[in-house]
């Protein structure tokens, strides 16, 4: 994946009709109209609404997002066919997308009004990557990626049953459709999968034939004659990657072990996808356990390679912004982080993401004198974790089987049955998510042996002298409780099993939380807070996939291991459960399903449980 800042588009709107891009020398659409284009030339070109009609989910494949109209238009035409798909999924990538304030300027007149105004609402900061937009409750998604196409269509994971070709002039801008672009898209492509463009590129039309598409003519729009339309229907077609393929494909309902932030995000995942889910839970009410703690944080993180953990974390932090606010979570908006090792002059921030802010102004935000500047994340906060899964659960309409404890799992035709202690079945689905805490260990089998369970002690000071205007992190962290208070905390032993409250850490939760706010000496106040324990995997990245399927070889590569069907694992969030759980959800319910994956290969790997016993077997024998 290419590194670096995004470079936002410079638009030309001194011709309202035809929006123009200076850098390439070109109009963004035809001066007939950008919707009438979008419709004739990528929903007509690829036969829709036909084709999606009665099916569970179609995907589009976009080169080039621009505007967004084709976009636009493509769901205007998915909300007006009352045999439309179940979900509509649409992928678009783009080098260099609008800002919010363009988009908005774009569309302030689009006949589209309301989609418009949905779309400029959602806009995410524009940071590398996938971003996921979700809309109609779930049943429209756009996976935005925003870099070069050239470096994202390798990363992409998916099956596109349409590819809309678009994007400035081949002479103007070649890379977009050069034979090597095309030979990337083809790999996302399945028999039957169309493609439609404005083009009539000669080097493309060829390069389409060679790939296995059958490349016609029809005819164009406005002042152009011709368009290509083509249809993918290869000779051969390559093996697919075992460890790529779907865990569960056509599964209609789900057993979730688990109801704390894990286990809810699976089921509000699954549930749009169509997937009925019942979560399984052996203590009395959802996150009553890790997910247990009055409150938490959720934040992304930055560092200058923008290597995986920062990739992921921005990814996920971004995608929990956008659902807390679908789903109404209150919330404590926005985080405060100390920065402690680089001089205010080095810290570059990312707009719409990550600000940097100088130790007066972090100062005045937090209500104290702080000692280090901050990186302000205005999508960030705090927010209590029981509200949110209740939100999550209360959305997803699961079904709910709390105390009821899960002894062993086996599978057999039917599917999967969880069983009780005593062998006896307590209910049985095609698909089983293990999405509990440190207390479903026995049900991981060899992988729990990377897993270390952390306990952790959280304090609370129900009379605080100092309460943080925003929730803020450094050396520990500290939380208004909104009646005068802070919760502050939290302490880290491995492999502690002891439940009660301790002094001493308590000491250690108030020292840290002198140390933020500028204190001579550490407050004095009774033992009070909660302990609760961690999961945590060694490189600190939750643990999200499917597992070996037994006797299988180890493979070279985890995208070539072959899965046991109808398991997915979405575990070890440590003590970022609020941040990753709503992409961590996404992400399982991909996998299990196969629809397009939220994250990019790279990042599939970087999570997938299966990532440590790669490493051993690649460790040189001693």
């Amino acid at each position: 994946m290419t590194r670096g800042p995004i470079t936002p588009a410079q638009v030309d709107f001194s011709d309202p009709a035809a929006p123009a891009a200076p850098a390439f020398g070109d109009v963004y659409h035809s001066r007939a109209g950008a919707l009438a284009q979008a419709r004739h030339v990528f929903v007509d070109g690829n036969r829709l609404p036909a084709r999606w009609q009665g099916r569970e989910r179609f995907v589009v494949l976009e080169t080039g997002f621009g505007l967004g109209n084709n976009f636009l238009a493509t769901w205007d035409a998915w909300r007006q066919d009352p045999s439309r798909c179940a979900r509509l999924v649409f992928v678009s990538l783009e080098k260099h997308p609008l800002t919010r304030d363009d988009l908005a300027r774009v569309h302030a007149g689009n006949p589209l009004g309301d989609l418009a105004r949905q779309l400029v609402d959602r806009w995410p900061p524009l940071t590398p990557g996938l971003h996921t937009l979700s809309f109609e409750g779930g049943s429209v998604e756009l996976l935005l990626g925003l870099g070069d196409a050239r470096d994202l269509s390798r990363e992409l994971v998916l099956d596109a049953d349409a590819i809309y070709l678009d994007g400035f002039s081949p002479k103007l801008n070649p890379d977009l459709w050069d034979e090597w672009l095309l030979k990337s898209l083809a790999r996302h492509a399945v028999p039957g999968t169309t493609v439609a463009t404005w083009s009539i590129h000669r080097p493309m039309r060829r390069t389409l034939a060679s790939l296995g598409f059958e490349v016609g003519l029809a005819p164009g729009f406005a002042n152009k004659p011709e368009m290509t339309v083509a249809r993918f229907a290869p000779r051969h077609l390559p093996q697919r990657p075992a460890g790529r393929e779907p865990l569960a494909p056509g599964a209609r309902h789900a057993v979730i072990v688990g109801a704390g932030l894990a286990g809810a995000a699976c089921a509000l995942a699954l549930a749009r996808a169509g997937v009925a889910c019942t979560v399984v839970d052996a203590l009395a009410a959802p996150a009553q356990a890790s997910s247990g703690n009055p409150a938490g944080l959720f934040h992304g993180t930055l560092n200058p390679d923008d290597g995986p953990h920062a990739r992921f974390n921005r990814a996920a932090a971004l995608a929990t912004q956008a659902l807390l606010r679908e789903l109404g979570v209150p919330q404590q908006a926005g985080l405060l982080r100390l920065e402690t090792r680089l001089a205010q002059d080095a810290m570059v921030g990312v707009p719409g993401y990550v600000e940097p802010l100088s130790t007066e102004r972090a100062s005045a935000l937090a209500g104290t004198a702080l000692s280090h500047p901050a990186w302000l994340y205005p999508g960030g906060g705090a927010v209590a974790p029981g509200a949110y899964v209740d939100a999550l659960l209360q959305a997803s309409g699961a079904t709910l089987k709390l105390r009821t404890a899960v002894a062993a799992a086996r599978r057999d035709e039917a599917g999967w049955t969880l069983l009780d202690d005593t062998g006896g079945p307590l209910t049985t689905a095609p698909l089983l998510v293990l999405a509990g805490g440190h207390a479903q260990l026995p049900l991981l089998g060899e992988l729990a042996v990377d897993l270390t369970v952390q306990r952790g002690q959280l304090t609370h000071l129900a009379r605080a002298p100092w309460v943080p205007g925003l929730p803020i992190a450094g050396d520990g962290y500290a939380i208004a409780d909104g009646q005068g208070g802070a919760w502050c905390g939290a302490t880290t032993q491995d492999d502690d099993t002891a439940p009660e409250l301790r002094e001493a850490d308590q000491v250690e939760n108030l020292t840290r939380y002198a140390r933020l706010a500028g204190l001579v000496a550490p407050p004095r106040a009774p033992l009070a807070g909660r302990v609760a324990w961690r999961l945590i995997a060694p490189d600190r990245l939750p643990l999200i996939g499917g597992l070996a399927l037994p006797g299988a070889p180890p493979a070279a590569q985890l995208r070539l291991q072959p899965r046991l069907p109808g398991l997915v694992v979405c575990t070890g969030f440590a003590s970022r459960g609020i941040t990753w759980a709503a992409l961590a959800g996404h992400v399982a319910a991909a996998l299990a399903l196969g629809g397009p994956r939220p994250l990019e290969a790279e990042l599939l790997d970087a999570v997938d449980p299966l990532r440590f016993a790669l490493r051993r077997q690649r460790r040189p024998a001693r």
